[in-house]
């Protein structure tokens, strides 16, 4: 069953952006950081789902040229699925484009994949499949 795993937030300050969270009464995650993202983030759960903060620690990283373009927003959206490696070969094999052809690991140890947003509707979407 796929689900809502996070929406990821681009934003220009991970400690004025946790500080805004916190100040609604929200729990934040420790930070962690995604060296192949070139990203610090923290988590924070709401409800079933959480936002996901992003920080670029890079200027050529891809969301600090997503602000650059766009400014601080939504970022993604990302979808948690079963058996993520069969879900790619599907859509790789139905002709829909992705990011990047390999599984990566991220935050959590979570496996995930983008897919473009040209074959998306418009959105960039992560599928993950949440480390257990």
């Amino acid at each position: 069953m796929f689900t809502i795993d996070h929406l990821g937030i681009a934003v220009k300050s991970l400690a004025a952006s946790r500080s805004f969270y916190e100040k609604l009464g929200l729990s934040v995650s420790a930070e962690e950081t995604v060296e192949g993202e070139q990203v610090r983030l923290v988590m924070v759960p709401v409800g079933e789902s959480r936002l996901e903060l992003l920080e670029p620690t890079s200027e050529n990283s891809p969301v600090a040229k997503f602000i650059s373009r766009r400014g601080a927003g939504l970022h993604h959206v990302s979808l948690r699925v079963p058996e993520l490696a069969a879900v790619v070969e599907k859509l790789k094999r139905d002709g829909v484009r992705l990011v990047s052809n390999e599984i990566k690991v991220g935050a959590g140890g979570h496996r995930y994949v983008f897919v473009h947003p040209s074959s998306a509707g418009g959105v960039l979407l992560e599928l993950v499949e949440v480390a257990e």
